[in-house]
């Protein structure tokens, strides 16, 4: 009877090897890889698209697209209808592109030149920046749970918290140093903006959102998706939900992100000059559920070119906040119970840090 030879895979040395060159997946593709190596792979059922969409569900296209008017509506009226399509989009798909959003379209190519820019630099210049380290003020890794997660994804990142705390200027690299304080501080107004309207969408006072710091913490995390040659086999990013009350993502023209709504994948298309919202967990957790954070997953780059990204997520993340966080007082009632425990932002994070970009929502471990 024939024996068929089983190669050995050491995951845990092959992770370990991969995290020591400090130049991530581009340092993969710069030495011209052809196959993927064994950490990255997926099993095929995280990969595929479970079956056409049903008849009932074919109106859902994609993500809805809300105009903000550049921040400034001209009547009572069009700000009526900005929160009544938020509100719907906040609840059905947790989701939707804003457009004439108020922040420059230039400052957002900017944004992105400056992405490449870094992750593009040499290697030796890279290394210099890349840890493990969560304490630091700026972070070049690839994959933050690569040593928890079931399989790596084909991403690098760097990461830093511009607010409450901003970095001082020489904490950051001198390739996008100037424009993610730029872009940073845009993005907070923006935020704020949209907390208002978001508040107004649950019925409560503009300011209340606001009011409970949901728009106190910035943390910016700026991916890098290379080409992958086996883009079958894996994933740019895997299926999760944000740890975090909004996030605000600018994206570039190469898609690739994917909702996941009842069951089903749908592709979120490019809109030129839009940015992405999505509702986070902490959102769900003090709405009690009157807004919800989907599940997004972005697949592996089949483009010639990388593909780039940039997530400002609302949250203190680890940073102290000794603020408990629990449903909204004025959302819930006897028919309508809380459905969460009170926690602080860094208990919630903790948690999802530790359980990995695995599939599951880490509000589960919360519910009441």
């Amino acid at each position: 009877m024939e024996t068929i030879k089983v190669t050995s895979f050491d995951r845990a040395s092959e992770l370990k090897a991969f995290d020591e060159t400090k130049t991530g997946v581009k340092g993969l593709v710069d030495a011209g890889v052809s196959k993927i190596p064994r950490i990255f792979h997926h099993p095929p059922a995280k990969l595929s698209n479970p079956k056409p969409l049903p008849s009932d569900l074919l109106h859902l296209k994609t993500i809805p697209t809300i105009d903000l008017r550049g921040r400034v509506f001209e009547d009572v009226i069009s700000r009526k209808n900005a929160v009544e399509g938020i509100k719907e989009a906040a609840a059905k798909w947790g989701f939707f592109q804003v457009i004439n959003h108020g922040v420059s379209l230039d400052l957002l190519e900017r944004m992105k030149e400056g992405v490449r820019n870094f992750h593009e630099q040499s290697p030796e210049v890279r290394k210099d920046f890349y840890t493990r380290d969560f304490s630091r003020r700026f972070m070049y890794l690839s994959n933050f749970d690569l040593f928890s997660s079931p399989a790596a994804n084909w991403r690098d990142t760097f990461a830093c918290t511009m607010a409450p705390n901003p970095p001082e200027p020489h904490d950051l690299p001198e390739a996008c140093r100037d424009v993610m304080i730029e872009y940073a501080k845009q993005a907070m107004k923006l935020g704020e903006f949209l907390f208002e309207l978001l508040s107004e969408a649950l019925g409560l006072n503009s300011n209340h959102l606001k009011d409970l710091d949901c728009s106190k913490g910035l943390l910016m995390l700026s991916h890098y998706y290379p080409p992958c040659p086996e883009p079958d086999q894996t994933l740019g990013t895997s299926q999760h939900a944000d740890n975090s009350f909004l996030t605000v993502l600018l994206p570039d023209q190469i898609e690739g992100l994917q909702v996941r709504r009842e069951g089903y994948w749908f592709d979120v298309p490019h809109v030129s000059g839009a940015l992405i919202i999505n509702i986070g967990d902490l959102l769900q957790l003090i709405t009690n559920d009157k807004f919800i954070s989907l599940e997004h997953r972005v697949l592996a780059n089949r483009s010639s070119r990388a593909r780039v990204s940039v997530a400002c997520f609302f949250t203190t993340g680890m940073r102290p906040n000794p603020t408990m966080y629990g449903p909204i007082r004025e959302l819930v009632s006897e028919a309508n119970p809380p459905k969460y425990r009170e926690t602080t932002i860094r208990e919630y994070a903790t948690h999802f840090n530790a359980k990995g970009l695995d599939g599951t929502s880490a509000l589960l471990h919360f519910k009441i």
